[in-house]
């Protein structure tokens, strides 16, 4: 189930530029003190001492800067994820530490910098291209487990794969997104357990 991710980001100049890593590492640092959206390109080229033009050479905008911190996060994020998967061998127990692993790591995004979790709000209310690439990759490692559950025989292989898949990312979508993450903080220390344990028992044969 592993692997290589990448997510589509608006970038100018050379890929593998060092000037895109240190504008991209300042404006992380810069976001997290005085938030995404208070802040503009001209004050993150002032903080980082480049011209505004100059850091138009390598970003189209403000968004194309935030999206690439955003793809960082997810990234971190869905390498949890996809850690906790692979330490369990039989679907059912990679389906339990998946929910585990997507609130916990969702839930340390949000409590670890609230201004970059302004960022990732950002992103999911205007649907950026890290957010959707994101989506369809966590997406993706459902359908992998719920397909190896139905040739192992631990899940019923009645209904439609992609109509199963579908209704379990609904279920996880309150810890996934961002803007529902806040609305769903009451319940993060038994969500896991309990919601894991009711699809696990939709999904017997």
């Amino acid at each position: 189930m592993n692997q290589a991710t990448t997510y589509p980001i608006s970038a100018r100049g050379p890929a593998d530029h060092d000037v895109r890593s240190q504008i991209v590492t300042a404006a992380t640092e810069h976001f997290s003190r005085y938030g995404y959206e208070k802040t503009t390109v001209s004050d993150l080229a002032k903080a980082i001492g480049f011209s505004k033009a100059y850091i138009y050479k390598f970003f189209a905008s403000k968004q194309a800067i935030g999206e690439m911190i955003c793809a960082n996060c997810l990234r971190e994020i869905e390498t949890e994820i996809r850690a906790a998967v692979d330490e369990a061998d039989r679907p059912p127990e990679k389906l339990r530490r998946m929910f585990k692993a997507v609130v916990e790591a969702s839930l340390r995004l949000f409590f670890r910098d609230r201004k970059l979790y302004e960022i990732a709000a950002s992103a999911a209310s205007e649907r950026w291209q890290s957010t959707i690439a994101y989506d369809d990759r966590i997406r993706k490692l459902l359908e992998d487990i719920l397909q190896a559950g139905r040739q192992s025989g631990d899940f019923e292989r009645k209904t439609p794969l992609d109509e199963t898949t579908m209704a379990i990312s609904l279920v996880l979508r309150p810890y996934l997104n961002p803007l529902l993450l806040q609305y769903s903080l009451d319940h993060t220390d038994e969500a896991p357990a309990r919601l894991s344990g009711l699809v696990l028992r939709s999904l017997s044969p």
